[in-house]
């Protein structure tokens, strides 16, 4: 039979969401870096294990997310110009990304962590709109 072949994709096409919609915004991973920050901070302020533990899993997804939102600024947003115009930003994203995982904000509680992560996320997203003036 020759409908499962007919069916099948010829052409595979990936996206930060199911559709190539060309809407980029560093906004997206402050938001999820400021959640981080917040879970830090009433995790230091509360000695009940099961809320530590909630504490944990929570932060660790949402730092999870602003990897995930810094991979595809980094990937899919910044072009070949942008990097020669700023030739710092693969360093910068790799530091941030790095300050999101397990050996930043995804592995630690201590807001100061978290606090760093915005910063650096705060330097992105200022290249991210100067090159949306350009």
């Amino acid at each position: 039979m020759r409908l499962p072949r007919i069916l099948t994709p010829r052409v595979t096409a990936s996206a930060h969401c199911d559709l190539p919609c060309g809407v980029y915004d560093p906004a997206q991973a402050r938001i999820e870096a400021e959640s981080v920050k917040m879970i830090c901070e009433k995790y230091q302020s509360n000695t009940d294990p099961e809320y530590r533990t909630r504490a944990i899993i929570i932060k660790e997804q949402r730092a999870e997310l602003v990897k995930h939102h810094l991979w595809v600024l980094w990937t899919d947003y910044f072009k070949p110009a942008h990097f020669e115009k700023y030739p710092h930003l693969h360093q910068l994203f790799n530091e941030t990304t790095k300050l999101a995982g397990s050996a930043g904000a995804k592995g630690a509680t201590d807001p100061a962590i978290a606090d760093q992560l915005l910063q650096k996320i705060d330097e992105i997203s200022k290249i991210f709109w100067e090159t949306k003036k350009a």
